[in-house]
């Protein structure tokens, strides 16, 4: 069973290494951070802090297509020319198959974190560094296992993108969303505004509040703290699971 998860996973990491991700990641980051120095250049006060507030922004909104769509494209092209099938073939379960994928992505994600981070020691220090970069790895293994879950269920690559793009900004904005309704000008009262905000309420405990993980404050501020970190690490965890469980099921189900 293991040595069937790890061939898969470690096939998953070749395959990324020999696409264009690895150059896309570099280019990105290099891209990215020369616009940083250009922001610091242009910056009036400050402009250490606006540097790490830019790149740490960008480059985590940057990671985080690059999981995604590296993910749903190596998914898809195993349904497109069927490779799936022909594990499934050679007698190999589903749940193996998934597992070792997951594997192998949270592997590429965790590089693409520790790539996007490292830039930041001499801008924010090591500590604050190595909590924003590691949040960053579990903000991307629930990325990880979101688009799985998504290309599994929707077999197509425009559909599936467009979902965890809409679910990303989503929980990127939940708790502004859910301020909002806790907090109406007017019409807190009225009906449509409680089955507004207990829609909302129970949409915001099936999104994870990415908005509060691999905030800047930790790398300028340096108001991270590992309790924190922790506590983001479970909640990864847990949605990671119960996703991945959820794309195992689905994948179960279909018949090819």
């Amino acid at each position: 069973m293991s040595n069937r998860i790890a061939t898969i996973g470690q096939y998953t990491v070749l395959e990324a290494l020999r696409t264009r991700l690895p150059l896309l990641a570099a280019l990105s980051i290099a891209v990215l951070l020369g616009a940083s120095f250009f922001v610091r250049e242009i910056a009036i006060t400050e402009s250490t802090r606006l540097q790490t507030s830019f790149y740490a922004g960008t480059v985590r909104f940057a990671m985080f297509m690059l999981t995604a769509l590296h993910v749903i494209g190596s998914i898809g092209r195993d349904f497109q020319d069927k490779g799936l099938d022909m594990a499934l073939a050679l007698d190999l379960p589903r749940s193996h198959y998934v597992m070792g994928k997951l594997a192998g992505f949270l592997a590429v994600a965790a590089a693409l974190a520790f790539a996007a981070g490292v830039s930041l020691v001499p801008l924010a220090g090591w500590e604050g560094t190595a909590q924003w970069t590691l949040s960053l790895a579990l903000e991307l293994a629930v990325v990880v296992a979101l688009s799985m879950f998504c290309v599994i269920t929707f077999t197509s690559l425009m559909p599936a993108a467009s979902f965890v793009i809409a679910f990303y900004l989503l929980a990127r904005v939940i708790t502004a969303i859910r301020l909002i309704t806790a907090n109406p000008v007017a019409g807190a009262d009225t009906v449509p505004h409680q089955v507004m905000q207990w829609l909302i309420e129970g949409i915001a405990l099936i999104v994870p509040p990415i908005d509060q993980w691999t905030r800047t404050e930790w790398l300028v501020d340096h108001s991270g703290s590992w309790t924190m970190l922790a506590a983001v690490a479970g909640h990864a965890v847990l949605f990671a699971v119960v996703v991945t469980a959820a794309a195992v099921f689905d994948l179960q189900r279909r018949n090819f």
